[in-house]
């Protein structure tokens, strides 16, 4: 009976430290956006003209002037006619992009006059280790989503981190396009840790983001005056 009861108490413990991922889902969602733009075709025989492209960003800082989002910097290079919407609701507004990271960390800081918008709210590295619960939360494929007349929502795919290497975590989630830019959270916390990129155009299975120190350095660095 002993070892019974000690079975149950663990049981019980490992459930309680589950993650609760649709309360964490109504949290955060709202603090997603949608980027669209348009970008130059790929195509060597359509040189000039303009592609429809998008990807995910997040909510870091807000007020009455206006707010910030994160996304990752090769989301919005070289695009033109740039707009976001927030949280699956109101209409897609211009936004400007205000910086841009070195390649290596690959992260852009833009701003649209939208006023009083849910922020996230940050981790920090401690928590940033292999086998931790993580989601990811963003946009995939929206054009693909909207012809099938599904609707453009935020998404979530939850998973773990597999390791941390330099500059980037790995996770055992796939970063689908349009994703790119969206936040990984922590499964317990809600905090986010990491921005969602991809890497891999061959091995889509293993997604990476950019780790919390290296998004905080960059914020620090271009602070809202």
């Amino acid at each position: 009976m002993r070892v019974a009861a000690v079975l149950l108490a663990g049981l019980l413990a490992a459930c309680a430290s589950d993650p609760n991922y649709p309360a964490l889902y109504n949290r955060l969602h709202p603090s997603v956006v949608l980027i669209t733009m348009q970008i130059p075709a790929d195509d060597p025989k359509r040189k000039g003209q303009w592609d429809e492209a998008y990807g995910s960003g997040m909510i870091v800082a807000s007020g009455a002037w206006g707010s910030r989002i994160l996304t990752d910097a090769h989301v919005v290079a070289d695009a033109r006619d740039l707009r976001a919407k927030a949280g699956d609701a109101g209409k897609a507004v211009p936004l400007r992009v205000i910086a841009v990271s070195d390649d290596d960390d690959d992260l852009a800081l833009l701003e649209v006059p939208t006023p009083n918008l849910p922020a996230v709210t940050f981790g920090d590295m401690r928590v940033v280790v292999p086998g931790r619960a993580v989601g990811v939360l963003g946009y995939p494929i929206p054009d693909a989503f909207e012809d099938e007349h599904l609707r453009t929502v935020v998404s979530m795919y939850t998973g773990r981190i597999a390791s941390v290497r330099n500059g980037t975590v790995e996770i055992d989630v796939p970063i689908i396009p349009g994703e790119s830019g969206g936040p990984m959270f922590d499964g317990q916390s809600g905090e986010v840790i990491g921005l969602a990129e991809s890497r891999f155009d061959d091995e889509r299975a293993i997604g990476f983001a950019t780790p919390v120190d290296v998004i905080a350095r960059f914020l620090r660095a271009h602070p809202h005056r």
